[in-house]
């Protein structure tokens, strides 16, 4: 029996990088998963591979920007798996770059939709369901760009990932007495299609790897790890918490 035995969880951003991971591992855990992204054909590979090793597994194909998808996804892990125990609320972009007086408000807009709005419709769905189980684990993934060092060109991607840490302190006070936990995950430097966007060369690579104490960044699989102790009863008393799991880029100064 895994850890997530019986427990039914949703996964966001799940067709590629830390949630395709964050997917699989629930599902190997025991958990049924609903998959939740814009691409199809990735989702209903990653479904048949859950499948495939005797997991459980649904899709829902839509963009965390739309309320209906936050609601569809709820509404998919009820009629499906009978109820909701964990969210793991990890669709992101790095959304507009460059000098923030040059950022277009359009760019802006898709950052903060993308990356927090989408958050918002989540809980509003995910934690009613939540309360009629007695428990619950909300996650969200946030990042260390913003909390803990700044780097310019960043603005709507640093305000926004900011701001779930910040939902995240409001959730996890409002609903704590009903025992529902929420936590944000502040992955450093992870080896993703969307981190290759911005650092795609290997000389880039080497240089943010370089920023890191443990001077590597992660495997998708290693986030997906800390994904699963913020879902499972071994942070039955965490709550409320940005926690870094970095790889010591915001402490190394060497």
């Amino acid at each position: 029996m895994g850890v997530l035995a019986k427990k039914v969880a949703i996964v966001t951003g799940a067709s590629s990088g830390i949630g395709h991971a964050a997917a699989r591992l629930f599902a190997s855990e025991g958990a049924s998963v609903v998959v939740v992204a814009r691409r199809q054909a990735e989702l209903n590979d990653l479904v048949a591979r859950i499948d495939g090793t005797g997991g459980r597994a649904i899709a829902v194909v839509g963009d965390v920007k739309e309320e209906s998808t936050a609601k569809r996804a709820v509404e998919t892990a009820v009629s499906t798996f009978g109820g909701l125990d964990i969210s793991f609320n990890n669709a992101g972009t790095l959304g507009a770059m460059g000098p923030t007086t040059e950022i277009p408000v359009a760019g802006w807009r898709d950052a903060v939709e993308t990356n927090l709005t989408s958050a918002f419709f989540g809980a509003k769905y995910q934690i009613p369901e939540m309360l009629k189980r007695g428990s619950g684990s909300v996650i969200f993934t946030s990042t260390f760009v913003g909390h803990t060092a700044g780097f310019p060109g960043t603005a709507a991607y640093a305000a926004s990932k900011a701001g779930l840490i910040g939902l995240t302190q409001a959730l996890a006070a409002e609903y704590g007495p009903n025992a529902i936990r929420v936590n944000a995950l502040l992955p450093g430097g992870t080896d993703t299609p969307m981190a290759a966007t911005m650092n795609g060369t290997p000389e880039a690579k080497a240089h943010v790897a370089s920023l890191h104490a443990l001077k590597r960044i992660a495997e998708p699989e290693e986030m997906a790890q800390a994904a699963l102790f913020l879902a499972s009863e071994a942070s039955s008393f965490m709550t409320g918490t940005a926690m870094l799991v970095d790889g010591g880029v915001s402490i190394n100064r060497a």
